[in-house]
């Protein structure tokens, strides 16, 4: 079976524009259905997925995603009439009637959730695709299915937890025999992610976007001093739910829309808003603090609770809220559970992998296997590259080098040297993180190395902590982890060991933390090479990984996209497959 799963929803913030004019850019954020993606899946296996930003170069974009289902295709050897089922990580239709109160939300859902408005966006980009082909999954069971179907496991407890899925922020699932049963769920009026959202958006970040950098301003804060505010917010019910009564002030569509009331109410009980070009102080740092340290104890008290009611001792977790690396090693050491698998395309665009794997579940059975580092995206073959090159040849120099051998030997000498290169090698990554083939890399133990990057390159926040990308095989040397112990998706925090920290100043956080990604040469052989490289020149088989990309780009994509890149940062070196660039004049 042959099954394209998308994600996105696109008419959602122009109808937002419409409706309500005059809002702050980043307030059109507070809406479903970004992260646009499509994943082919034949048979239950993935062969090809990524998101539609990638291709339009708008980051986060809602749009249907066409240039990646398109991608998918090609990947596959297919045209659209060999495709079984298109399948949507959406199904707003239980709730027709519950958006048909007003006339504003019967409009919002016609436009917007309605399967009329997909079947249109479907006509329009593939034209002659039979409308019974499509079909849709509710949000939280495609979250689920991504999970349960890439764990490696027969039995689990799954639990989704983001911002809000149709109507739904949280659910928990017993996955057994390849079948899911809801034991809980949880509604958008007392969803930990919206409050994680609208607390990042008060302090001056953007909703559905910036939550990342809540998590790395947190360790620089101190958490007590708002620690009675989120502990009075956010309440920890006997049952394993939660409850977030300031969510619930908003009575109003206009308050409800753009939660204003919530607001209201935190910037009299909480602080004052921060503006985007305000400083970021101490006292932005205390409350990021007391809200990871909130989130925190939320995941400990949900999973915690439904592991000792189940007595399920592994659990799958997805939703936009398991991209936080903080409260997944929080739980991964908690020793609630023997195994944790996170989803590494945890947000929404992971739902179009879990809608066409729900589809091929209910046609028989899915090869349930853990997922690799997800390497779906496209690739690029040297004749790309070398048209590429020669389009910006009056600006740039290449060699060719002749082996994968000589391209990491050389890549080595220059990372120990202190220099920055980009490593654009093979098929994409699929989901938020570059894991070595679209990623900047340099050495880790250059003091000054994090500044410099944050400053010629990414353009970013000096507070935010960047990634080591380390082989499995010397991880435990480094980091706080057993022998042979993997987290191949950058998706977890762990402990720098203390006498490693002052080795590696450039990615040891102000806390002694790391968000690790450990790299094997059965998930990603280039780059476990290049690891092995690098530790020939500096004793480390490690690097600092961030993404190739600068603030408000999507990752790169194309040979194009990577050499103009390159020009537009202070990036030193960029390696094309076994092809080291350099700029003119250099």
């Amino acid at each position: 079976m042959k099954i394209i799963g998308i994600s996105g929803l696109e008419n959602s913030v122009p109808f937002k524009q419409a409706n309500w004019p005059g809002l702050e850019e980043r307030e059109y954020r507070i809406a479903q259905g970004m992260d646009a993606a499509a994943a082919l899946v034949v048979d239950g296996r993935l062969v090809a997925a990524a998101e539609e930003e990638r291709f339009s170069g708008k980051k986060h974009t809602g749009d249907f995603p066409i240039h990646a289902i398109r991608f998918c295709l090609a990947e596959g050897g297919m045209s659209i009439d060999d495709i079984d089922e298109i399948a949507h990580g959406f199904d707003y239709s239980p709730y027709r009637d519950l958006y048909s109160r007003d006339e504003v939300s019967a409009s919002l859902y016609n436009q917007v959730f309605s399967r009329e408005a997909l079947l249109a966006q479907v006509r329009r980009d593939l034209p002659g695709f039979l409308e019974e082909k499509v079909c849709s999954v509710g949000h939280h069971l495609a979250h689920a299915a991504s999970a349960a179907y890439t764990s490696g496991w027969g039995e689990c407890l799954v639990v989704v937890n983001d911002a809000m899925g149709e109507i739904e922020s949280l659910s928990v699932y017993d996955f057994h025999d390849g079948e899911f049963e809801k034991i809980r769920t949880v509604g958008a009026n007392d969803s930990i992610g919206i409050l994680y959202s609208l607390v990042t958006l008060h302090l001056g970040f953007d909703f559905n976007s910036d939550e990342y950098k809540i998590m790395g301003l947190a360790p620089y804060g101190d958490p007590a001093r708002f620690r009675p505010f989120f502990e009075q917010t956010v309440q920890l019910r006997d049952d394993g739910s939660i409850r977030i009564p300031i969510l619930k002030l908003n009575r109003s569509r206009e308050e409800r829309e753009n939660y204003t009331a919530t607001r209201a109410y935190l910037d009299e009980h909480l602080v004052p808003r921060r503006l985007p070009v305000d400083p970021v102080s101490a006292i932005h740092q205390d409350v990021a603090a007391a809200l990871q340290e909130c989130l925190d104890r939320v995941v400990l008290h949900v999973c915690g609770y439904f592991a000792a009611q189940t007595g399920l001792r592994r659990i799958a977790l997805a939703g936009g809220v398991a991209l936080n690396c903080t409260a997944n090693g929080k739980l991964m050491s908690s020793g609630l559970f023997d195994e944790v698998y996170v989803q590494p395309v945890a947000g929404d665009d992971g739902t179009a992998l879990g809608a066409a794997l729900y589809r091929t579940s209910l046609a028989g059975d899915v090869p349930n296997r853990r997922l690799p580092a997800p390497l779906f995206g496209p690739r690029y073959s040297m004749s790309d590259i070398e048209a590429a090159l020669h389009r910006f040849g009056d600006r740039i120099e290449w060699q060719y080098l002749d082996s994968l051998e000589a391209t990491c030997a050389s890549a080595a000498r220059l990372i120990a040297d202190g220099r920055v290169i980009a490593w654009y090698r093979g098929r994409m990554e699929y989901g938020p993180r570059a894991l070595g083939n679209r990623s900047i890399l340099a050495d880790p133990g250059h003091p000054e190395m994090r500044d410099r990057i944050n400053a010629m390159v990414k353009k970013r926040e000096a507070f935010r902590p960047f990634a080591p990308a380390c082989s499995v095989e010397e991880a435990h040397r480094w980091f706080d982890v057993a022998v042979d112990e993997e987290h191949p998706y950058m998706i977890s925090v762990v402990d720098v060991r203390p006498e490693a920290q002052a080795l590696l100043p450039a990615i040891t956080h102000v806390n002694g933390s790391a968000r690790l990604q450990t790299v094997s040469a059965n998930d990603n052989p280039d780059f476990h090479a290049l690891l092995l490289a690098v530790g020939e020149t500096t004793g480390r088989q490690m690097v600092l990984n961030t993404s190739f990309n600068v603030k408000g780009q999507p990752i790169v994509n194309t040979p194009d996209e990577a050499i103009e890149t390159f020009l537009g940062t202070g990036i030193e070196f960029l390696f094309l497959e076994n092809c080291n660039v350099t700029r003119s004049d250099a």
